[in-house]
């Protein structure tokens, strides 16, 4: 008996290599349909909202606009957003963007808010909104350096220059958290509602 009860496949609005890796490995049957949103166009016109927020409101917008091609398919949007007190981080654009935002980012703690969303049809059917706080080490310049040298295009790839499930995990000294809201994910609730909602063996 498979694991996932739908008659077609969970659509993930995402480009994320690390949610669809986290979804087939949890036995779920996935099929990635990105969303062409201009993120941050949304987030610039959502100034007055907190990281939690935008996370949300991005991840509803992700949802709705795959689930507006697929109007009896099951889709999961999922966003993430990283602020260090009230200042919101993006991805970097370059390298020494990434430097940038690491040297503000080392030796303080901040926050990674991860949001999830279903939706079906014209309706958002459920949403999930996680946080967790990491706290940096107070790394020397030189290691700052060969970390950039080291981590290539992961640089640009995440907000705060690193994936944690590489070699960003050298960068922390305190996780305080879900594993899987961290990597943008918190998947052992969407588990949850799957099988409480029928999707999902139980």
């Amino acid at each position: 008996m498979p694991l996932w009860l739908g008659d077609e496949p969970l659509i993930l609005a995402s480009r994320s290599e690390i949610r669809h890796t986290l979804l087939q490995d949890a036995g779920l049957s996935v099929e990635v349909q990105a969303a062409d949103i201009d993120e941050r166009v949304i987030e610039q016109c959502s100034t007055d909202r907190d990281g939690g927020e935008i996370a949300a409101l991005l991840a509803r917008e992700k949802a709705r606009t795959v689930a507006a091609r697929f109007p009896r398919r099951l889709v999961l949007g999922a966003d993430q957003t990283l602020a260090l007190g009230k200042r919101r981080f993006a991805k970097p654009s370059d390298r020494a963007g990434a430097r940038d935002q690491l040297e503000a980012l080392r030796g303080q703690t901040h926050e990674l808010h991860s949001a999830i969303v279903l939706a079906h049809g014209n309706s958002i059917v459920w949403e999930h909104h996680e946080v967790a706080r990491l706290t940096m080490r107070a790394f020397s310049d030189q290691f700052l350096e060969a970390y950039l040298d080291a981590a290539g295009e992961v640089l640009t790839a995440s907000v705060g220059g690193y994936q944690l499930e590489r070699l960003g995990i050298h960068l922390f000294e305190r996780i305080e958290g879900d594993h899987f809201a961290v990597l943008g994910l918190p998947l052992l609730a969407l588990l949850q509602h799957f099988r409480q909602a029928g999707w999902l063996a139980g």
